[in-house]
């Protein structure tokens, strides 16, 4: 077990945000240079995902400071204000990282974001442009569903299903959760009609967040229209096979616009997987290693 530590931080709004902390050695804590790596979790997910839990065990391994965001709603209590989370919310990724760099204005701060985690990462790249903090020396992006809208209709289709029924079955409750403590946010009538996971996004998820319904949602928040306004080194990690984005969807034209990017593509690895090795209970996860060794060689920029 990962030896993390929890704070909990008040927003600005009345809310909070609970970020979970793997500290680095006292030796390395003194050192200025040390950097701290900033993940986000993919959709429904939370600090405790494994794919997350990897990612830090790898920065522990590396003397870094390591801090799981978990978005409103996702830390095992629902937040207090009306609204939660969602792709395009960037907003407590900017306040989180402006905070930082008042603690440790000194330290570098890479980020590494998981598939919804990654679209809200490369949002706030790009709507930051030469505006992102200095601190910012880096990030990496995997399995990021850069079209919303082709994500959503493969969640409701196919493979996608089995995890459109965990999807909806949790976000159903939290959507409860919120009318109870909001009465007349959402009508529990329609919440329990509810039978896919477009039908939730278009009738409850868009209007509680202040769009007009799903696709003005998709429009407003897919990564691929603001990737071209990335000025930070990042790295892109897509499988071919991703069932919620195929490769075939991956907007290539425009990712080869934005000079700070770089893709890396493969054929196998799903969503968020990309596990490697000869033997299932000693598996490997090439996306840790790539992400470690890509953002290593920033350690040293000024």
């Amino acid at each position: 077990m990962l030896p993390l530590r929890r704070e909990r931080w008040e927003t600005p709004d009345d809310d909070f945000l609970d970020l979970d902390f793997l500290d680095p050695p006292p030796q390395k804590e003194e050192l200025s240079k040390t950097p701290t790596v900033l993940l986000l979790h993919g959709f429904e997910g939370s600090s405790r995902a494994k794919y997350i839990l990897g990612m830090l065990g790898w920065i522990g391994r590396l003397g870094w400071r390591g801090i799981a965001l978990n978005f409103r709603s996702c830390s095992g209590e629902i937040n207090r204000q009306p609204r939660f989370y969602h792709s395009g919310e960037t907003s407590d990724l900017d306040w989180v990282i402006r905070k930082l760099n008042e603690h440790t204005p000194l330290r570098p701060i890479f980020i590494i974001g998981f598939s919804l985690g990654g679209n809200v990462l490369l949002k706030w790249l790009g709507e930051g442009g030469d505006q992102v903090p200095d601190c910012v020396r880096a990030a990496v992006a995997i399995s990021v569903p850069f079209d919303l809208g082709i994500a959503a209709k493969n969640i409701d289709s196919g493979f996608g299903r089995v995890y459109g029924r965990n999807f909806l079955s949790t976000l159903k409750r939290k959507a409860l959760e919120k009318e109870t403590a909001h009465p007349g946010l959402i009508d529990r009538n329609l919440i329990q009609r509810i039978r896919s996971y477009i039908d939730f996004e278009d009738r409850i998820f868009a209007p509680m967040h202040q769009f007009k319904d799903a696709q003005d949602y998709w429009t407003q928040c897919s990564a691929k229209y603001f990737l071209e306004g990335i000025r930070r080194s990042t790295l892109i990690l897509h499988a071919m096979d991703d069932p919620f984005l195929p490769g075939a969807s991956v907007p290539i034209d425009r990712i080869g616009r934005a000079h700070c990017l770089l893709l890396e593509m493969t054929a196998f690895g799903g969503h968020v997987g990309f596990v490697e090795g000869t033997w299932p209970w000693r598996p490997r996860y090439w996306a840790e290693a790539r992400t470690m060794a890509f953002l290593s060689d920033f350690t040293h920029c000024e």
